[in-house]
């Protein structure tokens, strides 16, 4: 956000001033970078893209009219109005694959939280408009969000009068959210003057067809449904319009709505019904008409109790609901420090008043300081802002210190529904890629569609002991990039809840569990908690069975421990499992450093996948580095349920590197390392399915 009179780059807005929701500058290069900031750390800009023409990125696009000049380096100016999928030469890696996953709320942790009352969206740039990866990068250095349990709308933030106004979000990003159920949007950002917005830009975008339709809207719409994203979060904050101007915007996305066959549309209040930029900071009737043809509404920032109380009165008159609208709350400059008035939003003692938004809650990312940009550092902070200071959902510190983090007020959901289920603990970045527990690349990486389904709840710890440490660990993992890290002392028998799922049970029912005890570690006894049922009330502990799982001791490691939790909890006549966790005991009370790698839920284990279609590389270039290359890759999808594809190079001797993973069904390889000397290197593709059961290779050679 930028205060109006503010120095385009810098970030000087504070709450209880007017702001304008601005996702960039003037200039490229500032555009959606943290402000103050003239690069950011681990991503792959602008001179990035100039410097490798192979690699893919999200796209962007103006509505049809492009900027006068020339653009900068990496930027690549497009009109959305003459762009077709068949002109695409990015499209195979910017479509997302899962479909969006149902979701379900489990009785909530705490009695502060509520279902159906107040929802979270989060507008968030995961990098540059003109340099956003279309499949992660050699950096563990990202934004990798992982509470997806607490959001109902994620908006894939970026654009600028320098790059582009319409963002598509990135395939990574959309399946990661769509595997816990959240909708993902991309942006329409119509800039004010002052960081270079053109009315014309408005005009274009809102311009009528000879039919009477909006060819722009109709582009928004095949954009989403081919590259498989939910909707898009329109921003109009050009000022200098007229009625007539209103008049189209709000067809235009009646339009929208009316023909996008489900897409989401969210509006941003700053254009009204005289066609001026004049943020409400409430829904009245100088912007109804706009949320009545809209999905949902994202007030400005400067709103009041009394505001958001008639707002939601007069959402309810137009026949709405007043959780379709976002309050919204800047925590780009702050983070959990921001102060917000909460108890005018998410009251403690009566019905919440407005659902509400965060603007750039990556800023437990972009604000880690030099030194400390590591996967563990951010993953401490977003729990934080996410969870609370207490770091238990369970026990959320309400307001404590100023902040009320969404654990206290929003129920959280899950969409762990059917078998099999299976997680390492993956976030979706790492500093090595780990196979069965051995490293098989020594590359940093991240890529949001490799992320499994993880525990919604951080942490809860249930001890009569003092309570240990529960991470995140990217030390050492059984597959992926992370792993679960227990650390501490425990002077009590320790359950740590996992997962609420909603599981069919049944006599063939397996957990298997990949763990280990870490040198220096005292011996540790490990069950496995099971629940059948869920809490009568909120806030209530689950009533769990606890399952042996084995002894391990420091130095043993990694184990597998199978049970066949259907046959032992017959007793219990249930047909259903809705929790999983562990309890952990140490002998004498030790400290222990217990890790797990992965948690596996079945019945009769499937076979193994089909191989993938015909390997081919479509497109190499010599890397800058000597004996390295620069690869496209594609392949035919396989039959049955696909978790996603990974790519190896065979090397001499038979050891494989790992090169990436995707869920889609093309590839690029920033840097093929030639290995000792060879004259060509053989490179297979995997299908994996939810057991991590891999398929038989595709394979292909690359003649050096």
């Amino acid at each position: 956000m930028y205060d109006r009179s503010a120095t385009p780059g810098t970030d000087t807005a504070r709450p209880g001033r007017r702001r304008v929701l601005a996702a960039g500058a003037a200039t490229a290069a500032a555009a959606a970078l943290p402000m103050g900031t003239a690069t950011a750390v681990g991503r792959i800009g602008p001179a990035a893209a100039a410097a490798d023409d192979l690699r893919p990125y999200a796209s962007y696009w103006f509505p049809d009219s492009l900027p006068s000049g020339s653009p900068g380096d990496g930027v690549v100016w497009r009109s959305l109005r003459s762009w077709t999928p068949e002109s695409d030469p990015d499209l195979a890696f910017n479509t997302a694959t899962v479909p969006l996953a149902s979701r379900f709320a489990p009785v909530a942790p705490n009695t502060t939280a509520r279902s159906g009352q107040a929802r979270v969206s989060a507008l968030a740039a995961f990098a540059p408009t003109a340099g956003n990866p279309s499949q992660g990068s050699a950096t563990a250095d990202c934004y990798a969000l992982t509470h997806w349990a607490y959001l109902d709308e994620l908006v894939f933030w970026g654009g600028s009068s320098g790059e582009g106004l319409i963002l598509a979000p990135n395939a990574p990003v959309v399946d990661a959210a769509h595997r816990n159920g959240v909708p993902v949007l991309g942006t329409v950002f119509l800039p004010p003057v002052a960081y270079g917005g053109q009315l014309r830009w408005t005009r274009d975008l809102v311009q009528r067809g000879s039919g009477g339709g909006f060819p722009i809207a109709d582009k928004l719409i095949q954009v989403a449904k081919v590259y498989g994203f939910d909707g898009w979060f329109i921003n109009a904050e050009t000022d200098g319009g007229d009625t007539r101007l209103a008049t189209d915007m709000r067809d235009f996305l009646r339009h929208l709505r009316d023909h996008g066959e489900g897409l989401r549309i969210t509006w941003y209040d700053a254009m009204v019904d005289s066609g001026a930029v004049r943020w409400q900071n409430a829904l009245n009737d100088r912007n109804s008409a706009f949320f009545r043809a809209s999905s949902t509404m994202f007030l400005n920032f400067d709103w009041s109790r009394s505001g958001l109380v008639s707002s939601g009165r007069l959402a309810q008159d137009l026949g709405r609901g007043r959780y379709e609208l976002w309050a919204g709350i800047d925590v780009e400059s702050r983070g959990y420090d921001t102060p917000v008035n909460w108890d005018a939003v998410v009251p403690a003692e009566a019905a919440h008043t407005a659902a509400y938004g965060f603007y750039r809650p990556e800023w437990t990312w972009t604000s880690l300081p030099s030194g400390q940009r590591t996967p563990a550092a951010f993953h401490t902070r977003d729990d934080r802002f996410w969870t609370g200071a207490s770091l238990d959902p369970s026990a959320p510190d309400s307001g404590a210190g100023g902040w009320r983090a969404p654990a206290v007020s929003v129920a959280d959901r899950a969409t762990v529904t059917s078998l099999p289920f299976a997680t390492s603990f993956n976030t979706g970045h790492g500093l090595r890629w780990y196979e069965e527990g051995e490293a098989v690349s020594d590359t940093a990486w991240n890529h949001l569609g490799l992320q499994d389904r993880l525990p919604g709840r951080r942490w809860v710890v249930r001890t009569a002991g003092a309570r240990p440490t529960v991470t995140f660990d990217f030390a050492d993992a059984w597959r992926g990039g992370s792993s679960l890290l227990v650390d501490g002392a425990l002077g009590a028998p320790t359950t740590v809840e996992l997962h609420s799922v909603r599981l069919p049970l049944s006599a063939a029912t397996v957990v298997e569990l990949a763990h280990r005890a870490d040198a220096g570690s005292a011996a540790v006894r490990v069950e496995l908690a099971v629940a059948v049922r869920e809490p009568d009330t909120p806030g209530g502990a689950y009533d769990f069975a606890y399952l042996p799982a084995g002894t391990l001791r420091a130095g043993g490691g990694w184990t597998t421990a199978t049970l066949r939790i259907g046959r032992r909890l017959r007793g219990l006549r249930a047909e259903s499992v809705r929790a999983l966790g562990v309890r952990l005991t140490a002998r004498g009370g030790g400290t222990v450093r217990w890790r797990l790698g992965a948690l596996a839920v079945h019945d009769a284990a499937p076979e193994a996948p089909d191989a993938p279609g015909a390997l081919t590389v479509t497109a190499s270039r010599p890397g800058g580095a000597t004996g390295t290359a620069a690869l496209r890759l594609s392949w035919g999808r396989s039959s049955g349920a696909i978790r996603r594809y990974e790519l190896h190079q065979v090397l001499p001797g038979g050891g494989r590197r790992f090169l990436g993973g995707t869920c889609g069904t093309a590839f690029y390889v920033p840097a093929l390392r030639r290995a000792d000397g060879e004259r060509a290197s053989r490179l297979d593709v995997r299908a994996v399915d939810e057991l991590f059961t891999s398929s038989p290779p595709s394979s292909t050679t690359f003649t050096w």
